[in-house]
């Protein structure tokens, strides 16, 4: 059993420790280790039942799931009118795939291997739509200012752009489903491919927006079932309840902690909420990359990057709609210069088709230098 599912016990302890009225500052941290293996249990038991339903509909469960618990945290903050704190965890949530673990993957891959190679036209596919999906987010973000005396027409804008960026997602899917890897190409013809090295699984398991569980469909001997059907959906069910019970404590929590701290709603966003939704798709990123398996850490880096930006963000626009709210995909200033430099520096890396521990240490001293700079950004400046 994976370590991280002990800290469950966190999950009970915090829904109690909140409805006794402890600290906010212990229950947010006890509701944020409580997060921590839910939202690995999600994963995993997503992942189990993707085995039971085949590599199609198992890679569009992945493809939907992937970011289940860093949605259900978003739908309660929205839900509590913290808007700055949603945008702030979506524009984190890139940053930290992007910096953080793509940037540890590298360092630790790269001190263990070497120089690590993967497939560069799939790389330069996803760093190519993860620009896209940077630049669709600039758009609404700089001709808001446009458009804020006009509060329809901006509204407007940012749903027109959300249903754009869905199809996106879904053509992606789609090609993920139908598209050849490179690799097939290679093999025509070349009769002497070492057997010991598996193919990659063509489509999701090589995808950018399916690559959270890819590691599981690549292994030597096959990924065999650990859990039932019955056993597997039920996981996901009380997993997905008891996330969505521990983040309405910790979201519950933000304010009081902001207040006693001294921290910014937007620092929390940006740095603390995306590490506890994330955290154990990160360790995944980084196991992987230590295996040698470059090809599965960027799909797990790039991909729920791509998956947050075209998929969670969107959606997020019109579930806002459903409690009286306006989350509009309007990023500050300070947000959209992090995003632009940490998706140019990512597609660099990945477009060469090597790398190496001292790109990943490029990465890390990035995501601290961007750290430093949202937690010294006073609240009043990151405001909308």
């Amino acid at each position: 059993m994976p370590v991280l599912y002990y800290l469950v016990i966190f999950a009970p302890i915090a829904f109690i420790a909140d409805n006794a009225g402890v600290d906010p500052i212990i229950v947010f941290i006890l509701s944020a280790l409580g997060l921590i293996p839910l939202a690995k249990l999600i994963g995993d038991a997503t992942e189990e039942l993707a085995i039971y339903t085949g590599p199609k509909l198992g890679g569009l469960l992945n493809a939907t799931l992937g970011n289940a618990a860093e949605l259900i945290i978003t739908i309660f903050a929205i839900q509590a009118g913290l808007l700055e704190l949603v945008r702030a965890s979506l524009t984190g949530s890139i940053l930290g795939n992007l910096l953080l673990v793509l940037g540890l993957s590298l360092v630790l891959g790269g001190r263990k291997h070497g120089t690590q190679v993967f497939d560069k036209r799939t790389a330069g596919l996803n760093a190519t739509l993860l620009l896209l999906a940077v630049v669709a987010l600039a758009i609404p973000s700089l001709f808001d200012r446009a458009l804020v005396e006009t509060p329809n027409s901006e509204l407007l804008f940012s749903e027109g752009v959300a249903v754009v960026l869905i199809v996106l997602y879904a053509l992606s899917v789609i090609y993920s489903f139908t598209a050849k890897p490179a690799h097939d190409a290679a093999q025509v013809g070349a009769k002497n491919v070492p057997q010991e090295v598996p193919a990659p699984v063509a489509g999701p398991a090589l995808s950018a927006v399916t690559g959270e569980h890819a590691a599981a469909h690549t292994e030597p001997h096959g990924h065999h079932a650990k859990w039932s059907l019955r056993t597997s959906i039920i996981i996901l069910v009380l997993a997905t309840i008891g996330t969505a019970v521990v983040s309405e404590t910790l979201v519950g929590a933000v304010e009081p902690v902001v207040q006693q701290l001294g921290l910014t709603e937007f620092f929390l966003g940006i740095i603390i909420i995306p590490l506890v939704g994330n955290i154990a798709e990160h360790l995944v990123a980084v196991q992987v990359a230590m295996k040698n398996k470059m090809e599965l850490s960027l799909a797990v880096s790039l991909g729920s990057s791509l998956q947050i930006s075209l998929f969670v963000a969107p959606v997020l626009v019109f579930i806002s709609l459903l409690f009286g709210q306006r989350l509009l995909l309007v990023f500050n200033d300070f947000e959209l210069i992090a995003l632009f430099g940490a998706t140019l520096i990512a597609a660099f890396i990945a477009l060469d088709g090597e790398s190496n521990w001292l790109e990943g240490a490029i990465l890390l001293g990035i995501y601290l230098i961007v750290a430093l700079a949202f937690f010294f950004l006073p609240a009043t400046v990151a405001i909308h």
